[in-house]
């Protein structure tokens, strides 16, 4: 194995065991996001402050140390973020994962920074869900906070998300 797919390995086996934001229980209110080809799944909530900073993330779920490692990343990466910034994120988290193996520009790397450890996942399919579950359960947890708080853009995304990974 090549040096740095080690340490990519070791980045993300290092986030599967930490699982930065994790918490025992989460909220009822909380977004449910389930892949059903592999029964990984996460229960997430946010936390959104007056000024549109992403102040916390808190998410329980259980699966396979791709998503558990991309939701422990995600959590680092998006905290502490205005919104506009964490759907920029968003963005080039999807990129990455729908890069097929081909590869991103180090911009999107350098922005993404240790969830750039899971570019080799892009090759499989499979993983890719995975990976992508809890970016998704953190789409539908923003858009739930915005509708709760009156937000139409909250609203409008609310309603385009469903209760399962559908990548």
């Amino acid at each position: 194995m090549h040096q740095l797919e080690e340490l990519y390995q070791q980045v993300i086996l290092e986030h599967a065991q930490l699982k930065h934001g994790s918490v025992a229980q989460v909220g009822p209110e909380a977004s449910y996001q389930v892949n059903p080809t592999c029964g990984d799944e996460v229960h997430l909530e946010v936390e959104i402050a007056d000024d549109n900073i992403l102040s916390k993330v808190r998410w329980s779920g259980q699966g396979c140390s791709i998503s558990q490692a991309s939701l422990s990343m995600m959590t680092q990466l998006v905290e502490g973020q205005p919104l506009s910034e964490v759907e920029k994120l968003s963005e080039s988290f999807s990129e990455l994962m729908h890069s097929r193996g081909r590869g991103v520009s180090e911009e999107i790397l350098d922005q993404l920074g240790d969830a750039s450890a899971l570019e080799g996942t892009s090759k499989f399919v499979n993983r890719v869900k995975c990976a992508l579950l809890g970016w998704m359960a953190l789409k539908d947890a923003v858009a739930k906070a915005e509708l709760a708080n009156g937000s139409e853009q909250g609203r409008g995304a609310a309603q385009a998300h469903s209760s399962h990974c559908d990548i």
